[in-house]
């Protein structure tokens, strides 16, 4: 605190010349008289006032609060309504799976349209291409077809004239931006339609019914083990900057469920399959499957969006479901034909 508030001693000389000499003392009159008695107190400030502060021993503690609740880790979806939809679809696939064939190959080429639907309106949306649906809807649903009658010869031809037709309808519009949007078109042919269907050609063996199930079987057991290891032992990043939500975790459950039930339906479901063909399945599925959701993250991350749709509660769209199903078919079709013949 400073000192001269107080009105403490001031040494000789400080004064000048018209305040005249230095106080005699603290206490005593000043020969100055009442003229510099009244300069002094003006030069004097009051005492501040301050609180009363208890010592240190008698402060009470102060209450330490309450650490916050542990987060619980989230799935990020709605679960009850991801289990209900996809139990439904589970439902209605095996059931026209097993009773009529050609009622299965309906359910691709719908599969197939809505899927090209969404794609095509996103591209639209958030890049400005103009894929055309139209011919893209007719050509896909068109190359389903032709793979299950014809098998992979009938495919390449309606693929090829799918894409004809991509160019030829383009023709209808301006020519700014033609290249891109045909290219938009004909890999969107090549994406769902053309990997689709060698689901198609996998049906036309004798066993097709069992060579589907056995391909979905491990995709979805090889989503759920990554998931599931993932989601609860999760720590190291696969892919930050594609995925972040995939770990090296995930990816050893995923590999792991795969080769166990590709094991297994190799043994009791494939004619003429053993269990190591089914290990050697179930690692190249998990590894597809992996590198094809990796793909449409890379996609949807260059569209800036988080699904593709919002037609499937707890899924998102149909091309969520279909991102690690359409690389994994060929992979699965050309192992099994490898394996057992093409029945």
């Amino acid at each position: 605190m400073n000192d001269s508030s107080w009105g403490a001693p001031v040494p000789a000389g400080v004064w000048g010349p018209h305040q005249g000499p230095a106080p005699a003392g603290p206490g005593g009159p000043h020969p100055a008289g009442p003229a510099y008695d009244q300069h002094r107190a003006q030069q004097t400030a009051p005492m501040p006032i301050v609180p009363d502060v208890p010592a240190a021993g008698d402060q009470e503690p102060m209450p330490t609060p309450p650490p916050p609740p542990p987060q619980k880790k989230s799935a990020g979806r709605d679960l009850g309504a991801a289990i209900g939809v996809g139990v439904g679809l589970g439902a209605v696939i095996i059931a026209s799976l097993f009773i009529w064939k050609p009622a299965f190959v309906g359910v691709i080429a719908l599969a197939v349209v809505v899927g090209l639907w969404e794609l095509t309106t996103r591209l639209q949306e958030r890049k400005g291409l103009k894929a055309p649906l139209v011919p893209l809807a007719v050509g896909g649903a068109a190359m389903v077809v032709a793979g299950y009658v014809r098998g992979a010869e009938g495919a390449w031809v309606a693929m090829a004239l799918t894409a004809l037709a991509v160019l030829v309808w383009r023709m209808t519009e301006p020519p700014e931006g033609y290249l891109k949007d045909v290219t938009a078109g004909v890999f969107a042919a090549f994406y769902v339609p053309f990997l689709a269907t060698f689901v198609a050609l996998m049906l036309t063996a004798d066993d097709g019914a069992e060579r589907v199930l056995t391909f979905l079987l491990l995709t979805v057991v090889s989503d759920t083990g990554a998931y599931a290891i993932g989601w609860r032992f999760g720590k190291h990043k696969l892919a930050p900057r594609i995925s972040p939500g995939k770990t090296r975790e995930g990816l050893v459950g995923a590999v792991t469920f795969a080769m166990a039930a590709g094991a297994l339906c190799m043994e009791f479901l494939i004619d003429g399959g053993s269990w190591w063909q089914g290990l050697l399945l179930g690692l190249a599925v998990a590894a597809s499957a992996t590198l094809g959701d990796l793909g449409e993250s890379m996609i949807k991350r260059d569209l800036g969006i988080k699904d593709m749709g919002t037609l499937l509660p707890g899924h998102g769209g149909i091309m969520d479901r279909l991102d690690s199903l359409l690389p994994t078919a060929p992979v699965v079709w050309l192992l099994l034909v490898l394996f057992v013949g093409t029945g």
